[in-house]
């Protein structure tokens, strides 16, 4: 294969890149605001990977990381306990509003 094929897959991360400010601060926002919260990382293919954080107080929001190691990086640096995948303690401390549910059902119905 010629050097600058387009089929040529390379998923390497630069030692210069940092982690995005942005997305730091709106996780040490989510858990300021919810009395703590951790995390699981989810990849999700080209679009890179989501941070889904489940508060203290049971609310969940979501953040978007360009891949999985940027999420690790910036859990860390916002103090986010990240989990390694999703157990049954941390399922049943969501709690979905109820528009959620509304939406759900709406979907659910529609089918």
């Amino acid at each position: 294969m010629a050097d600058g094929s387009d089929t040529t897959l390379t998923a390497e991360q630069t030692a210069g890149e940092q982690t995005p400010q942005g997305l730091v601060a709106g996780l040490k926002a989510f858990a300021a605001g919810h009395g703590g919260a951790k995390a699981v990382i989810e990849y999700v293919g080209k679009r890179g990977a989501r941070i889904v954080l489940v508060g203290s107080d049971g609310e969940w929001g979501d953040q978007f990381a360009d891949d999985t190691v940027t999420a690790r990086e910036a859990c860390a640096k916002a103090g986010v306990t990240v989990e390694n995948a999703w157990e049954r303690e941390l399922m049943d401390q969501m709690r979905p509003s109820n528009d959620l549910w509304r939406s759900m059902a709406r979907r659910t119905m529609a089918r």
